[in-house]
C-alpha cells in the first residue's frame, strides 16, 4: 500500500485508514467480509490490525495474506502472563518480516491487579528494544501508566515512534508523546461531551501527529453505546473531529491517511 492516498470518489467522499481495529478478535471475525465492505462502502480503505496475544501471531500473516491489511503482533498487558512472556521470544523472528508492519499492541494498563505491574513492565521492555533493534514503530496501549510508558520510553532512548492507542488527555500529556516522535489515536472517546479536556487538546494539536481509530469491536461511539463497534463508524469520528477543529473533513482526512502511512514505515 502506498503512502499516496487512493483516488478520491467521484462523490469526493473522504478515504480513511483505521489505525487500530481488531478484526481478528472473535466478535467480528466470522463476517469479516461483510465488516469490510461496510467500511468500505464508507470510504474506509486502510486497515491497521494489532495482535494481542501470541496465538493472534500466524493467523493475522495469513489474513493479512488474504486482505491486504497492515498489521502488529505483540503481546497486549492485558495477556503479560509468564507464558506469554515465555513466548516472545520467538516474536522476533515473525516480526522482522517485512509484511508486519509494527511492534503491538504492546504497553502498560494500571487499572489491572497490582500485581501484575512488574510482569507488565517487563513484557513492554522486551518489546520496545525489539522494535528498537527491527527498526519498527509501536501500538501503545495506555491506561492510568502514560508518565510511565514516557519514562520507559526515554530510559531505553527509543527512537521509532509509533502511535499512542486510544488517546485521551490533555494537550500537554499528548504533546509529551508527539515530542517522542508518536502520533496520537483518536477515537471515539471525542463523540463523547463529557471527555471535555480530550475534545479541547485534539483542537491544538498539530494535524501532522493525529491518527483516526475505531479500537473495533470496542470503544463504541457515542449514540451506539452497548453496540459492536467496526471500522464503518470510521467517518463519525472524522466528523466530530472535524467539527471540534473547525477545517473540512477532506483536508482531515488526506493528511490523518499520510500520517498513518508515515508513522507506518510503508513504502
Amino acid at each position: 500500500m502506498s503512502i499516496i492516498p487512493p483516488l478520491q470518489a467521484a462523490d469526493t467522499r473522504p478515504v480513511l485508514f483505521d489505525s487500530h481495529c481488531h478484526l481478528d478478535l472473535p466478535e467480528l471475525l466470522p463476517e469479516l467480509e461483510l465488516h469490510l465492505a461496510n467500511a468500505k462502502a464508507a470510504g474506509v480503505e486502510g486497515f491497521l490490525v494489532p495482535a494481542v496475544q501470541s496465538s493472534a501471531w500466524l493467523p493475522l500473516l495469513e489474513l493479512k495474506q488474504r486482505y491486504g491489511f497492515y498489521i502488529a503482533l505483540g503481546v497486549h498487558p492485558w495477556w503479560a502472563s509468564q507464558a506469554q512472556f515465555e513466548t516472545l521470544v520467538g516474536l522476533e523472528g515473525l516480526a522482522a518480516l517485512p509484511e508486519v508492519n509494527a511492534i503491538g499492541e504492546i504497553g502498560l494498563d494500571f487499572a489491572l491487579d497490582e500485581q501484575s505491574f512488574a510482569l507488565q513492565r517487563q513484557c513492554f521492555e522486551f518489546q520496545l528494544q525489539l522494535a528498537a533493534k527491527l527498526k519498527k514503530p509501536v501500538i501503545l496501549h495506555h491506561r492510568k501508566s502514560q508518565n510511565e510508558l514516557l519514562q520507559v520510553i526515554k530510559q531505553q532512548q527509543f527512537s521509532q515512534g509509533g502511535i499512542l492507542h486510544a488517546f485521551s488527555g490533555s494537550f500537554q500529556q499528548g504533546m509529551a508523546f508527539i515530542d517522542m516522535g508518536f502520533k496520537l489515536g483518536i477515537g471515539g472517546t471525542i463523540t463523547y461531551e463529557r471527555a471535555e479536556k480530550t475534545r479541547k487538546a485534539v483542537k491544538q494539536f498539530p494535524l501532522t501527529a493525529l491518527v483516526l481509530e475505531t479500537d473495533s469491536p470496542s470503544m463504541p461511539l457515542n449514540g451506539f453505546q452497548g453496540q459492536i463497534n467496526t471500522p464503518a463508524q470510521l467517518p463519525l469520528v472524522l466528523k466530530v473531529l472535524a467539527e471540534l477543529r473547525g477545517e473540512s473533513t477532506q483536508d482531515i482526512a488526506s493528511q490523518l491517511w499520510l500520517n498513518t502511512c508515515q508513522i507506518l514505515k510503508k513504502n
